[in-house]
């Protein structure tokens, strides 16, 4: 397997990209245990899983291995009907929970946005613009939620 060799400049980004998966992940784990309907503590679940992997990522290029970008996410996890739960508190909460994480994932892809630029290595642009693509789907997953829970709608 060959080595890549980072600049001072992808050490950085990366390094800085590597906390905010951190972060995304705790929050999606912390939020899906305060979700209320079930379909979306799967959600929730599912991508906190998607951004673990986003971090192993960021960890191989740092340490100078070739990143592994073969991820198997369950595949159906975008929810697109109205889910039959309807607690009293939960489509508030949940709806909270969701708009913060898009806030994130806007944010994240951003981020990305910027270290795609910045990146001389092949290697380090090609895996951030798949996690970059990877963070816009979870926007988009997290935003068909909405729409179709009536939390987001679309004028």
């Amino acid at each position: 397997m060959m080595q890549i060799q980072l600049s001072q400049k992808e050490r950085m980004l990366l390094e800085d990209e590597k906390s905010q998966e951190e972060v995304c992940e705790i929050k999606y784990q912390n939020y899906s245990n305060q979700a209320q309907d079930p379909q979306l503590k799967q959600l929730f679940q599912t991508l906190s899983t998607e951004e673990h992997h986003h971090y192993d990522m960021l960890n191989q290029m740092l340490q100078g291995q070739q990143p592994n970008m073969q991820h198997n996410p369950a595949q159906g996890t975008t929810p697109t009907q109205q889910s039959t739960y309807q607690g009293a508190m939960g489509n508030t909460g949940d709806k909270i929970l969701c708009s913060d994480l898009l806030s994130t994932e806007k944010f994240v892809s951003s981020a990305y946005n910027t270290g795609i630029f910045e990146a001389a290595n092949p290697t380090v642009r090609q895996a951030l613009q798949h996690i970059q693509q990877d963070e816009q789907k979870h926007g988009e997953q997290l935003f068909n939620y909405m729409n179709s829970h009536g939390m987001y709608q679309v004028q």
